[in-house]
């Protein structure tokens, strides 16, 4: 547990940064809010006793200033091909452990790259995509490996009753789209590829309640980052339930509301996360509601366990890899009620 330790959230009063805030305190810790806006943070941390330090992430200082004294820092602010390089630089000056919450392609991709050997080298821990999209299914994908060390296919399907994207989601999205331009990514053959022809609609047969119902194919997410990282297996592919698509493509689609007390929407989901070696299958299956709200216990759930050296590796790592899979899936009950079929 937390113990009164301060933990520093980089985008504290972002819709995802308010649930992270709130699940820290639950477990004890002390967070610390820093963000670009110092009127949303001192609004945040009115009434709560909880000190706010702004920063913005092409000032240094400030970023030291924020993170001194504390144990980890959380980054939940997006968009993060714009903070993920800053605030690593500022974990690693401070030598503190560092996790956010990016479902940005581009973004995970260049933490692997930038900085995998410098955390390497400097034992430092750093743990991108630490969230519902990138963290869940790359812990499922692992669960559902169980003894195997490789395979040929890993899919993982996205069951969603709706989507409300927040603010962030459209800022990311846009910032993502500007840089791949009218391209789309997939992973195929143990590369990344960029493809312009429009991906495949197909039905994807969930596990129930959900049932048989239409994804959109090669609907790339921050999963076909992780599990590669560290799973040898060759064709990774996320899908998307098809109405879920059109929600978060239409401008007019409303923010995500709370419809209960602690603030969470009612949108459900499931996790389909299904891997195939030589004509057999593996299937690990989690669902809940709320895809941001379950972010938080994902992402805390991952730090106490960084900061309690229950862990398997140094460096920058995905969940899957640094987390023993199943026993951190188990850890996730009520938030997520989980099934696994090895």
């Amino acid at each position: 547990m937390g113990s009164g330790r301060q933990v520093a959230v980089f985008g504290a009063y972002g819709h995802t940064g308010r649930f992270v805030v709130a699940e820290l305190v639950e477990r004890g810790f002390v967070p610390v809010l820093s963000g670009r806006d110092a009127d949303r943070l001192k609004e945040l941390a009115a009434g709560t006793g909880l000190e706010a330090r702004p920063a913005t992430v092409d000032d240094p200082a400030a970023l030291d200033r924020a993170l001194a004294g504390t144990v980890a820092v959380v980054n939940c602010a997006g968009p993060f091909a714009s903070t993920t390089a800053p605030v690593i630089e500022a974990a690693l000056r401070a030598g503190v452990p560092y996790l956010d919450v990016a479902a940005e392609l581009e973004a995970n991709i260049d933490t692997f790259a930038h900085f995998a050997d410098r955390a390497r080298e400097s034992g430092a821990v750093v743990v991108p995509a630490m969230a519902f999209f990138g963290g869940l299914g790359d812990l499922l994908a692992t669960a559902a490996m169980g003894d195997w060390r490789e395979a040929d296919e890993v899919h993982i399907a996205y069951g969603l009753s709706s989507w409300h994207p927040t603010a962030g989601t459209r800022l990311s999205g846009a910032v993502s789209r500007e840089r791949r331009g009218d391209r789309r990514l997939r992973y195929t053959g143990g590369e990344w590829e960029y493809r312009t022809d429009a991906p495949p609609t197909l039905t994807w047969d969930f596990p129930q309640p959900l049932g048989p119902r239409p994804v959109i194919g090669e609907f790339t997410m921050a999963d076909v980052v992780t599990v590669p990282s560290h799973l040898s297996v060759p064709e990774v592919t996320t899908y998307m339930t098809a109405d879920a698509v059109r929600d978060i493509a239409d401008p007019d689609t409303p923010a995500p509301s709370a419809a209960d007390g602690g603030g969470r929407s009612d949108q459900t989901f499931l996790v389909d996360a299904v891997v195939r070696r030589g004509g057999v299958e593996r299937r690990a299956v989690a669902h809940g509601q709320d895809i941001y709200a379950v972010t938080a216990p994902l992402v805390v759930e991952a730090l106490d366990r960084v900061l309690a050296g229950r862990t398997g590796t140094t460096g920058v790592a995905a969940a899957g890899e640094i987390f023993d899979a199943p026993d951190f899936l188990r850890a996730l009950a009520p938030h997520v009620t989980l099934a696994l079929h090895p």
